[in-house]
């Protein structure tokens, strides 16, 4: 496995949970965010993860100091030119991701794999943001990152065999198991989750339900391990919106029209259990 060094880009609950993963297969990782306090929250997050893996007995103390020594952090873009490949793992805006793409292509190595996490927007668009656009992919993990095992491998029209079977040798090397999904809005799994959780939205705005009791039936009925709206406190509330409407405009369909909840929800800034309120309220 050629790919040592993995750089990633964002310290929030995606992107420290792909720092752990990639760190406690022992792979040196730079973990970058735009200010110290977004790095101190996601070391402190990887932390209080593994602390529970060695209270559940999956790791050892020995294992914890490991890991957490395979990390540095930085707040420096620049920082992550050494890598071989950096994950891009930033909040679900297009604009931003192809900024940081443009700027990535500039600094990282000419041989190293740029990578997105995001789990809705084209990566034919993002790798055509940069000058190595065959070696642009999309990895999209599952949260909780630790505990999920799929990352869904998105390639772009543009991305070369090479670059595939790499970053596919990279996800079974840290544990995960990757399976293909062509680039189109939301990919496979959100462009069957998402609408399952703006219909759940809908009930709920339209006060059929409430929020537990919508969930309990979808536990209880369906055999759902978590309830939707559950769910989309975990996910955020924020990327669901996001989601939705990259699926409402990639394909023009009214089926996928966003609940009017989620603008009202994100205004207020109840964005689920990263904010202590959502659908759900949380003591953080």
């Amino acid at each position: 496995m050629n790919l040592k060094t993995v750089g990633v880009v964002g310290a929030g609950t995606m992107g420290n949970g792909i720092v752990q993963v990639c760190a406690a297969a022992g792979l040196k990782v730079i973990m970058q965010d735009i200010g110290e306090a977004q790095l101190e929250r996601g070391l402190a997050t990887i932390s209080g993860s593994l602390d529970r893996l060695i209270k559940k007995e999956k790791i050892e103390a020995a294992d914890k100091q490991a890991t957490l020594a395979n990390i540095e952090t930085s707040t420096q873009l620049d920082a992550l030119a050494s890598a071989d490949i950096v994950i891009e793992a930033a909040t679900e805006n297009e604009a931003l991701k192809l900024e940081i793409f443009a700027r990535l292509d500039q600094l990282a190595k000419p041989e190293a794999i740029l990578a997105s996490n995001t789990s809705s927007i084209s990566l034919t668009k993002i790798a055509g943001a940069t000058q190595r656009p065959e070696q642009v992919i999309g990895m999209h993990f599952m949260n909780p990152v630790p505990m999920m095992a799929l990352v869904e491998l998105i390639r772009a029209l543009q991305t070369s065999d090479k670059v595939y079977q790499q970053v596919h040798e990279l996800s079974e090397f840290i544990g995960k198991v990757p399976v293909e999904a062509k680039d189109s809005p939301g990919f496979v799994s959100n462009r069957i989750l998402i609408p399952m959780i703006n219909e759940a939205a809908y009930v709920y705005y339209e006060g059929l339900a409430s929020a537990a009791g919508i969930d309990e039936i979808m536990k209880l009925g369906m055999a759902h391990p978590m309830g939707p709206l559950m769910l989309a406190d975990l996910i955020g509330l924020d990327t669901c919106y996001a989601v939705i409407k990259v699926l409402h405009e990639g394909f023009g369909d009214s089926k996928y029209r966003p609940c009017p909840i989620w603008q009202q929800m994100v205004d207020a800034g109840y964005l689920g259990r990263k904010t202590g309120r959502g659908f759900y309220t949380y003591d953080n």
